[in-house]
């Protein structure tokens, strides 16, 4: 029989305590009964093996509409604010054999010759962001998110599915959507509203992409489509996946590695005195802040014991926790919570998913993260948190791991000055974390 917590835990639908969350859940045992946002109940596993053993095995199904009968009978609303994770119909949420025939027009896509081909172009987006931020006057407080950490895979990703450029354009619309579409703290009326616009947004692309054919991936997805290999709803779905994994995974990867290695100066003067790696450093990265906390949810295919007297009962759904399989204690120590460049287990993590469902934008990824964080360092070598006292808040949600903003100086601090921001970087600060002040956010220029 299947074990309950009492009472449940309620997850915090803003993710400003992600990772103490996770701690108590993992205090209660290998699966524990939480309650998700909107009322929805589901098991959270944070264990790296159990993890992989639930990605990997036949035991889940990401499909809702075969295998969640909550789902399947209407208990679980249309309105639910997290649905639209469930009601898409793309490669990730697809069971056996339509999973296979989702994921193989893909797969080609992303081979390593096509990321090889990118990396020239890859340069150029990061040495014109690299440019951009050469003009900002010394001791002005940076946003590096907005200015460096999101631009660069916009503008990759949008290129490669052939997002024509101009703010004004799907590529402006995509980032503002795009930005809204991980919030899980958003209002029900804002994530309708979110969902009608990427639709909309969508629809009007492919349009412009069959009267404008090109040597891009979304042509390619409309070839499968007219070759019958997928539905409409399954281009326009998983276009809604590649566009916004791709996008906001790799903003994350790069956002989180900078405040990492900044927030532990011990661990970036390894990098840069070459006892570790670049590569090191970005594995470490994935392990400690996983780009995405979560997968969508799973559902037990059938009863699924986890151990003496606990079973996830068939149909249940399943939250499988990248963020905390990171750090699991079990397999990363005791120190599992601190970031370590030289930790010896830190490739062993499922930051871009196990199994057959494993991310196969993850070399993408791992280059564009490569070259933006060996790039900005060497043109930044005194780059310094703006506030080292202050961590920069958290985005709101439980699926997505990145920061609202990463305050930072480029030029680092005059010596022999004081710790702490000067006044007028601190309200600087103040003004990019909404506290005093508005700051809006910039679409990055095409």
């Amino acid at each position: 029989m299947a074990q309950h917590a009492c009472p449940f835990l309620a997850i915090d639908p803003s993710g400003q305590d992600l990772y103490g969350e996770i701690s108590r859940i993992r205090a209660q045992g290998p699966a524990v009964e939480v309650e998700l946002p909107g009322g929805v109940r589901a098991w959270w596993i944070n264990g790296l093996e159990l993890n992989k053993r639930l990605l990997a095995g036949p035991e889940t199904s990401k499909d809702a509409f075969q295998h969640w009968p909550a789902w399947i009978n209407g208990d679980i609303s249309r309105t639910w604010p997290l649905a639209i994770w469930v009601s898409v119909r793309n490669m990730v949420t697809a069971y056996g054999a339509d999973h296979s025939r989702l994921r193989k027009p893909m797969a080609a896509a992303f081979t390593k010759r096509r990321v090889d081909a990118l990396l020239p172009r890859v340069q150029e987006i990061v040495d014109r962001a690299l440019d951009g931020l050469e003009r900002t006057p010394e001791g002005e407080v940076v946003d590096l998110r907005a200015a460096f950490a999101a631009p660069i895979p916009h503008e990759v990703v949008c290129e490669l599915f052939g997002v024509p450029p101009g703010e004004d354009g799907p590529r402006g619309a995509l980032y503002r959507i795009i930005s809204r579409f991980f919030d899980t703290a958003i209002t029900l009326e804002d994530a309708q509203a979110n969902g009608v616009e990427l639709y909309g947004t969508l629809t009007a692309f492919l349009q412009y992409k069959r009267e404008h054919p090109a040597d891009d991936l979304t042509t390619a997805l409309m070839a499968a489509h007219d070759e019958g290999s997928l539905s409409e709803q399954e281009l326009m779905d998983n276009l809604i996946l590649l566009l916004t994994a791709g996008f906001e995974t790799t903003v994350n990867l790069i956002d989180n590695t900078v405040h990492s290695l900044l927030a532990h100066p011990d661990q970036l003067a390894l990098v840069r005195s070459g006892q570790v790696t670049w590569e090191d450093a970005i594995e470490e990265s994935l392990r400690f802040e996983a780009p995405g906390a979560m997968s969508g949810l799973r559902y037990a295919v059938e009863d699924i014991e986890i151990g003496p007297g606990l079973t996830i009962p068939k149909g249940d759904p399943v939250v499988v926790s990248f963020a905390g399989a990171g750090r699991d204690p079990e397999r990363h120590g005791p120190d599992a919570e601190r970031f370590d460049v030289t930790r010896s287990t830190s490739r062993d993590h499922v930051s871009f998913g196990h199994g057959v469902h494993h991310c196969l934008g993850r070399p993408l990824a791992m280059a564009e993260a490569t070259v933006a964080l060996t790039s900005l360092f060497d043109r930044f070598p005194r780059l310094a948190l703006a506030d080292p006292s202050r961590p920069p808040r958290r985005l709101r949600s439980i699926i997505s791991t990145g920061h609202q903003e990463l305050p930072v100086l480029l030029h680092g601090r005059d010596p022999g000055s004081q710790p702490g921001p000067r006044p007028e970087e601190a309200e600087a600060i103040r003004k990019l974390s909404g506290l005093g002040g508005t700051s809006g956010t910039r679409v990055p220029r095409a």
